[in-house]
C-alpha cells in the first residue's frame, strides 16, 4: 500500500500520492528485494479533514520545511539508489568503470573504418573528441592531469576519492563533479599553461587512428563536445587543424574558475549543431555508438560511429609516433602516465615510500664511493646501462671535454658515476638546493660567450669537463640545436649519448620547481640510465687539428649522437622550448632559488 499524504491547500481538501513510496519498490524490484510495505501515516490533528479554517503561519511553516526536507531526501536518495542498482545489476559491481568501456550499443550507422577517404576536401566534418577521437572512453584522466599538474597534489586526492561518487552519478552530474573538483579556484592562466605544455601528449597518445584520419580528410572540421572547451580547443586547433570548437564553456570570476558550468549548462550535442549550422548540415559526422549520439548523426548528411571494438583495446586504432599529425617534441608536467583511477590510486600508495627511497638514493650517491653507490643503487631498482670505454688523455695538462645529450640534470653526475671519477659540470641554470646535494662540482655559465669561453678553458685546465650544448632538457627522442661554444675550446672531445625512462615520474619540469628534479626521477620504482661513450672525436674532425669551423663541429657531434640513439636532430634552441611550455625566455634570475 503507497504513502498517501493529505493536506488542507486555500480550505480544500486535496489528494497528494508521494512518489517516494514507488521509487523504493523499484528499487527493490530491480534489486530482486521483496516490496516495502508501508502504513498510512497518521496526520496531524492540524491536517485534519474536518478542519477548515486557516491554520497559524507559526503551524504552516513547520509543514513547508517538512515538505522541502522530503522532496531532498526524494532527491538525494530514492534518486541515487535507482541509478546505482542499475548499475550494479548491469555491470555486476565493476569497478573499473569509470576507465573501462561501456556496454556495447547497437548502432544503424557504419563503422569509421568503412568511410571512404578521397574526395572530401570541401566536405564539412561534424564530431566529438570524447568516445570519438581518443580512444579512452573515459574522460577522467585528463581532469586528473589538470587537478595534479594545475592543482596541487591535495585536489588530485580529492578527485581520486571522488570516483565512488562519479560511478552512481550520469554522465551530466559526473561531468559538473569532475569539473568542480578540477577548476574550482583554479587561475585561468594555469588552465592555457596546461592545455599548451601537458595535456596534448596524452591525447596523441590515445588518438583514434581511424577516426583522426576521416577527420584529416575533410576539408573543413568542427568539434562539439559536451567536456569543458578549455581542456580541448588548444590541442584540436594547433595539432589537429580543427576550425571551431564547440563545448561546455565554464564559469570564470575574475581570472579563475569558478567551477560550474556557465549559464548555458552542459552542451547537447544535437542542439549544438543546429544552431551553429542552421538550416544547414554537415556532410561528415563521426559519433560514438552509445544512444546519446544518435540524434547528432541523424542531423548530419553522411554519419559514421566509433564502436567500442575500435577503442582502446583495439591495436589497429593505435596511432604510430610517425604518424602524428605534429611532431610532439616539448612537453611539461610531472606525470608519466595516463593517471587512470586505477594508475592514480596505485601512485598515491606508492607516494610515501617513494619519497624515503629517493632520499635514500641521493645520499646514496652523496655519502658512498662511485663502486659502492652504483651498486645498492642497482639493488634499489635503479637501472644502470653502460657502454664503451673511457678514453686515454693525451694532453697530461688538459681535461677531456665530455659532451652529452641532456635528458636531465642528473646527466653528469650518472656519467661521473660510471667513469669513477669526480668531473666538474657548466650549466646556465641550477638551483641552490640542487648544488647543495650535486656530489660533483657545478659552474654557472651566464650566457656571455666570451666569458663563459674563458671559464671553461680554466676549468679544463684543471680536470676533465662536462657539457650539454642543448642547454636545456628535452623528453622525447630529438635533440636540440648543439651550441658551438665547446668546439672552439678543445680538441680532445669525446661525445656522449644518454637517455633516460622513467614509469611514473619525469625528472624534467619548464615551469615548476626544478630543485624538485633529482627527487621526481629518484621517486621513480625502477628509473634507467643509458649512457654510450662513443670514443674521442677525431683530430681531423676538430676546430684546431683540422681547421673545421666551431658550428661543423658541432653539428657533426649532433649528429653523431642521434644516430647512437635514435633520435631526430632539430633545430630547435632552448628558448624555442621555454616559449612554448612556460611562456618565457627560459632566462633564469641568479636571486631566484626557484629555478
Amino acid at each position: 500500500m503507497p504513502v498517501v499524504w493529505l493536506t488542507k491547500c486555500h480550505h480544500e481538501e486535496t489528494l497528494f500520492q508521494h512518489p517516494f513510496n514507488d521509487s523504493i519498490n523499484t528499487l527493490c524490484t530491480l534489486c530482486s528485494l521483496p516490496h516495502i510495505h508501508t502504513l498510512p501515516l497518521s496526520l496531524p490533528a492540524f491536517l485534519s479533514p474536518s478542519q477548515t479554517h486557516p491554520q497559524p503561519v507559526s503551524m504552516v511553516f513547520p509543514m513547508v520545511l517538512l515538505r522541502l526536507a522530503e522532496w531532498i531526501l526524494y532527491q538525494l536518495l530514492a534518486n541515487s539508489c535507482y541509478r546505482a542498482a542499475r548499475k550494479m545489476k548491469s555491470y555486476g559491481f565493476h569497478l573499473g568503470y569509470l576507465s573501462s568501456k561501456p556496454p556495447p550499443q547497437p548502432s544503424s550507422f557504419p563503422s569509421v573504418t568503412k568511410c571512404d577517404l578521397e574526395g572530401r576536401g570541401s566536405q564539412t566534418l561534424a564530431c566529438d573528441i570524447h568516445r570519438v577521437l581518443l580512444r579512452s572512453h573515459s574522460f577522467f584522466p585528463y581532469f586528473m592531469l589538470v587537478a595534479f599538474e594545475g592543482g596541487s597534489i591535495f585536489r588530485a586526492l580529492l578527485l581520486l576519492m571522488s570516483c565512488p561518487v562519479l560511478w552512481i552519478l550520469d554522465h551530466e552530474q559526473e561531468l559538473r563533479v569532475m569539473t568542480f573538483i578540477t577548476f574550482c579556484g583554479l587561475r585561468t592562466s594555469v588552465m592555457e599553461s596546461m592545455s599548451r605544455a601537458v595535456l596534448p601528449k596524452f591525447y596523441l597518445e590515445n588518438l583514434n587512428r581511424h577516426a583522426y584520419e576521416v577527420l584529416a580528410s575533410a576539408g573543413s572540421k568542427v568539434v562539439f563536445t559536451s567536456v569543458p572547451r578549455v581542456m580541448v580547443e588548444g590541442f584540436l586547433k594547433e595539432y589537429l587543424s580543427v576550425e571551431a570548437v564547440v563545448g561546455t564553456e565554464l564559469h570564470t570570476v575574475g581570472s579563475y574558475f569558478s567551477g560550474l558550468f556557465s549559464g548555458s549548462g552542459l552542451l547537447v550535442k544535437h542542439k549544438a549543431v543546429k544552431d551553429y549550422f542552421g538550416d544547414s548540415k554537415p556532410d561528415v559526422g563521426v559519433g560514438s555508438s552509445g544512444v546519446h549520439d544518435h540524434l547528432f548523426l541523424s542531423l548530419c548528411k553522411e554519419s559514421y560511429v566509433v564502436n567500442n571494438e575500435e577503442g582502446k583495446s583495439n591495436t589497429s586504432s593505435l596511432m604510430p609516433r610517425d604518424k602524428y599529425p605534429k611532431p610532439l617534441i616539448f612537453h611539461d608536467g610531472r606525470l608519466a602516465f595516463l593517471p587512470t583511477p586505477s594508475a592514480t590510486l596505485f601512485m598515491f600508495m606508492w607516494f610515501p615510500f617513494a619519497i624515503l627511497l629517493a632520499i635514500y638514493r641521493i645520499l646514496l650517491g652523496i655519502l658512498l664511493p662511485y663502486g659502492l653507490s652504483m651498486t645498492l643503487g642497482a639493488w634499489s631498482g635503479i637501472n644502470l646501462h653502460v657502454k664503451g670505454s673511457v678514453p686515454e688523455k693525451s694532453d697530461p695538462y688538459k681535461g677531456v671535454l665530455y659532451v652529452c645529450s641532456h635528458r636531465t640534470l642528473l646527466d653528469p653526475v650518472f656519467l661521473s658515476t660510471c667513469l669513477a671519477k669526480p668531473l666538474t659540470a657548466v650549466t646556465y641554470s641550477l638551483s641552490k638546493v640542487s648544488e647543495m646535494i650535486s656530489p660533483i662540482r657545478t659552474v654557472r655559465l651566464t650566457r656571455d660567450r666570451k666569458h663563459d669561453g674563458e671559464t671553461m678553458q680554466r676549468l679544463l685546465s684543471e680536470g676533465d669537463l662536462v657539457v650539454c650544448p642543448e642547454g636545456t632538457t628535452c623528453r622525447e627522442p630529438y635533440l636540440l640545436r648543439f651550441s658551438s661554444l665547446f668546439a672552439e675550446l678543445a680538441d680532445e672531445i669525446v661525445p656522449v649519448a644518454i637517455d633516460t625512462h622513467v614509469s611514473m615520474f619525469y625528472g624534467t619540469t619548464a615551469s615548476g620547481l626544478k630543485c624538485l628534479d633529482p627527487v621526481f626521477f629518484f621517486m621513480n620504482p625502477k628509473p634507467s640510465y643509458y649512457i654510450e661513450l662513443l670514443g674521442k672525436l677525431p683530430k681531423e674532425l676538430t676546430c684546431g687539428g683540422g681547421g673545421r669551423s666551431s658550428c661543423e663541429v658541432a653539428n657533426y657531434i649532433q649528429k653523431q649522437l642521434a644516430d647512437a640513439l635514435g633520435f631526430e636532430c632539430t633545430k630547435l634552441t632552448r628558448r624555442d622550448k621555454y616559449m612554448m611550455l612556460a611562456g618565457n625566455e627560459g632566462i633564469v634570475h641568479q636571486d631566484k632559488w626557484r629555478k
